[in-house]
């Protein structure tokens, strides 16, 4: 089983706040992650300058598309993206407009599930779409109520998810402690954020994390 790619989710309210620790963590993460957050602040011009800083990570606009599926996929890809993300609620005909434009810029597209949502058939749907990956989290307000754990049903989501053929990306507060949880599932994209932004030192950080996946899926 291989180890999981390390994602960096850049949520930051400018770009400056973005870019300082991601210079500094970059040569331990694998996926640049544009979040909402800071794509509402900055617009596609996050995307751009981070594409220009790192040709060679890939990118992730995290722009959440619920509808206009065509534009915004189109106006991310060119902005440089690697991968685009829709929310989970977004219909089954946005969803192929976006894996279409991705299939034009050679990108790829992710569905974020919510915490609380999950069908097998609309997944199929997705998947028979083009979309190749998708995101298992614990949400920010889940844990800002206090819910730190993990679920068996988030574990069945991974596992269920992974033998449908996606890329499975867990996400939600991630930190080197929870990971021994997901040992031995296919896990493809493990997404930190906070605990490499905010971390006084993001390159160590990034490190900690890096050896901890290498760790858990030795």
């Amino acid at each position: 089983m291989s180890v999981p790619r390390l994602q960096i989710a850049l949520d930051t309210f400018d770009l400056p706040a973005a870019l300082g620790p991601l210079q500094k963590a970059a040569p331990h993460v694998d996926v640049i992650e544009c979040g909402t957050i800071l794509i509402l602040a900055e617009g596609f011009h996050a995307v751009r300058a981070i594409r220009a800083l790192f040709p060679d990570k890939q990118l992730l606009a995290d722009v959440r598309i619920a509808e206009a599926g065509s534009k915004i996929a189109r106006m991310a890809f060119e902005a440089g993206a690697d991968l685009v993300s829709c929310v989970a609620g977004a219909s089954l005909t946005t969803i192929a407009q976006v894996c279409s434009v991705a299939a034009e810029f050679g990108g790829e597209v992710q569905v974020e599930l919510a915490d609380e949502w999950y069908a097998t058939e609309r997944a199929q749907a997705w998947r028979d779409a083009g979309v190749g990956h998708v995101i298992v989290k614990r949400s920010r307000d889940r844990e800002a109520a206090g819910d730190l754990s993990w679920k068996a049903e988030d574990m069945d989501r991974v596992d269920e998810l992974a033998g449908m053929g996606f890329t499975v990306t867990i996400t939600g507060g991630v930190s080197f402690q929870d990971l021994p949880v997901f040992a031995g599932r296919s896990v493809g994209i493990v997404i930190a954020g906070r605990a490499i932004v905010a971390a006084e030192d993001p390159a160590a950080a990034a490190a900690e994390l890096k050896a901890a996946l290498a760790k858990v899926w030795s």
